[in-house]
């Protein structure tokens, strides 16, 4: 899973990444609300976490803003402040939970999980690229039908383009409890994508990055 965690304590933040991600997660910080909001709205994660106290923009701010462009991803609020009213208005906004600070690691990953735990909602969704579009519902690419862990993988690529994803990233993410064994395997699929890429006539290329995964980039 990929998660974006917004914290301006950086101290914090650096920990808390350090052990989501020796929990699985890949994950990506924000030091402050503006930065935060930016990355939010790209709509490429899994699951936001958000301080409620931040610099430039409050975390309620980034997450009232993100409901009005119609992100549902979910949203864990944390905050320092215990008041009732500080954690009412947070999900009134649309926060799917609320984790008081200071808390465990272990707790927040159980929320995090709980939150991915949910079926999600059924929406008609595509995510365009450099002259590309993808439509998640119909596992399609510029309208040309994919096996599903092809669709899988160029979901995952699409996600964040120019901005490699780790091997062993899609790997969890495509092949799930399934994923030993399937290292070469990867391989196929990717040249599948790259062969369907040029019938496309795409300007699009899936680069592999040595050592550490893969990435799409135009030209």
């Amino acid at each position: 899973m990929r998660i974006l965690y917004v914290e301006d304590e950086k101290f914090l933040a650096d920990a808390v990444k350090h052990n989501l991600e020796k929990s699985g997660f890949d994950v990506d910080l924000a030091y402050d609300g503006e930065e935060g909001l930016n990355a939010a709205i790209k709509d490429i994660y899994d699951c936001v976490v958000l301080d409620i106290m931040l610099p430039k923009l409050s975390g309620i701010d980034i997450l009232e803003r993100m409901r009005e462009k119609k992100i549902s991803t979910p949203v864990i609020m944390l905050s320092a402040l215990s008041e009732v009213e500080d954690k009412v208005r947070g999900l009134n906004s649309g926060a799917d939970d609320y984790l008081a600070k200071p808390f465990k690691t272990v707790e927040l990953v159980a929320r995090i999980n709980a939150l991915a735990r949910r079926p999600a909602a059924v929406q008609d969704r595509k995510i365009s690229y450099a002259g590309l579009e993808y439509n998640i519902d119909e596992r399609a690419l510029n309208g040309v039908s994919m096996t599903t862990k092809e669709a899988d993988i160029i979901h995952e690529l699409l996600k964040t383009p120019e901005k490699v994803v780790k091997k062993e990233y899609l790997l969890s993410k495509v092949w799930g409890g399934e994923a030993y064994g399937e290292d070469n395997y990867i391989e196929v699929y990717i040249s599948r994508l790259r062969k369907l890429l040029k019938e496309l006539h795409s300007d699009v290329k899936i680069t592999t990055v040595r050592g550490f995964g893969y990435k799409i980039i135009k030209g």
